[in-house]
């Protein structure tokens, strides 16, 4: 048997499903609720087919002051679609409304600064102060947000003055992101935005 739990969890039930951990019944209780569904820790939805599609990870998942769950993932994908962008992460667990923080592609800087915005940045630094190319960000940010639910709409953002990196430690070796480091190493930009 598969469930989609309230918060959007795939849950699980059979014989296939392991009866728990071995000699560890926190464990198991954290996993396996007192119904005999195994807690998966990914959100997901049955189509209309009936079959299981996985759309994020539950851990992922930013829960709103207000209570909404909303994949962070989704948003930065909308974002990264901003050509100059590099990265973008959605802060908002706990909060009232959702920000980002920004990188930017050196590469293409100079390019959008001169086309786009009139601005004399031409790196990530003079970018992340330049008034003009903030302006010329906040309205692509605009345009997203038209497309997503209220809850959904980054209010405010900071470009910062370098990208991700491995050895900044914000990266794994596989370039994921580290949402718990890059949160403890930009709170002074985050809070900044609250």
């Amino acid at each position: 048997e598969i469930m989609i739990a309230d918060d959007g969890e795939v849950l699980m039930r059979g014989r296939h499903v392991f009866k728990g951990y071995f000699k560890n019944e926190a464990a198991t209780k954290e996993t396996i609720d007192e119904g005999g569904w195994l807690h998966s820790g990914d959100i997901g939805i049955i189509d209309e087919r009936g079959f299981l599609k996985i759309t994020d990870r539950k851990k992922e998942l930013i829960i709103t002051a207000g209570g909404e769950n909303i994949p962070p993932q989704l948003l930065e994908g909308k974002l990264k679609s901003i050509p100059v962008l590099s990265q973008a992460v959605v802060i908002g667990d706990k909060r009232k409304y959702l920000t980002a923080l920004f990188t930017l592609d050196p590469e293409k800087i100079a390019q959008v600064a001169a086309a786009e915005t009139d601005s004399p940045a031409r790196d990530s630094a003079a970018a992340s102060k330049c008034e003009k190319f903030n302006t010329y960000i906040q309205s692509k940010v605009d345009e997203i947000n038209k497309t997503l639910a209220r809850v959904q709409t980054i209010k405010k953002f900071a470009i910062l003055p370098h990208e991700f990196s491995i050895e900044g430690d914000e990266l794994t070796p596989t370039m994921k992101l580290k949402r718990r480091i890059v949160n403890e190493k930009y709170a002074n930009e985050i809070e900044s935005m609250y």
